[in-house]
C-alpha cells in the first residue's frame, strides 16, 4: 500500500509539474500572437512563418518572414528569406537578411542589415548600426557608438578602442576624426 501511495504522488507531482511548465520542445509560431503549442518559452525548435512571437526561444528558430522572441540561446535560421528581432539578449548566432537585437549579444549576427545594441562576438553584414559596444564590424558601412575593430569601406564609432580599416575612417578619439585607410585611438 504504502508503495503505491509513494507511486501515486510521484506521478501526480511529476504530471502537476508537465501542466505548470509553460515551455515546449517544438512550436509553431504566425501572425497575431499565434503559437501552437501555447506556451511562452521553445526548448528545441521553433518555426514562425509571417510573423511569429514567443517568449524565449532555447534551440533553433526558423523563419519564413519575421521571427520575434524575448531571448534567443541558439540559433536564428531564416528559410528562404527572414529577419530575427530578439527584443532581449542573444547567445548564439543570427543569420537573416535582417537582424535587429535590442538587448546584449554573445556570438555572431550574419545578414545583409544588422541593428544591435552591445555585440560581444562579430557583426558581418553589408551594414551593420549599433547603438552600444560592437567587438568586431566586418561591411561595407559599420557605425556604432564603441568598437573595438571596424573593417569596411565606411566606418565611423564614437570611441573607437583597436583599429579602423577601411576606405574611410571616422572616430572621435582617433589619431585624426576622420582619415582614409586606418584609423586608430588616440
Amino acid at each position: 500500500m504504502k508503495k503505491i501511495l509513494v507511486g501515486t504522488c510521484a506521478a501526480l507531482s511529476m504530471v502537476s509539474s508537465f501542466a505548470m511548465a509553460d515551455s515546449t520542445p517544438v512550436m509553431f509560431s504566425s501572425l497575431n500572437g499565434f503559437n501552437a503549442p501555447a506556451a511562452s518559452e521553445v526548448k528545441g525548435v521553433r518555426l514562425a512563418a509571417l510573423h511569429g512571437k514567443t517568449g524565449d526561444v532555447t534551440g533553433v528558430d526558423f523563419a519564413i518572414g519575421m521571427s520575434e522572441s524575448d531571448n534567443l540561446t541558439g540559433v536564428n535560421f531564416p528559410l528562404f528569406i527572414g529577419a530575427n528581432k530578439v527584443n532581449g539578449n542573444m547567445t548564439g548566432a543570427s543569420f537573416g537578411l535582417f537582424n535587429w537585437h535590442k538587448g546584449d549579444d554573445l556570438g555572431a549576427n550574419l545578414g545583409f542589415v544588422n541593428l544591435t545594441n552591445n555585440v560581444k562576438g562579430a557583426n558581418v553584414s553589408a551594414v551593420n548600426y549599433s547603438e552600444g559596444y560592437t567587438m568586431v564590424d566586418v561591411g561595407v558601412a559599420n557605425l556604432s557608438n564603441d568598437s573595438h575593430v571596424q573593417v569596411g569601406f565606411f566606418n565611423m564609432t564614437s570611441d573607437i578602442k583597436g583599429v579602423q580599416v577601411g576606405l574611410i575612417n571616422c572616430a572621435e578619439n582617433g589619431f585624426l576624426p576622420c582619415f582614409p585607410i586606418v584609423n586608430f585611438a588616440m
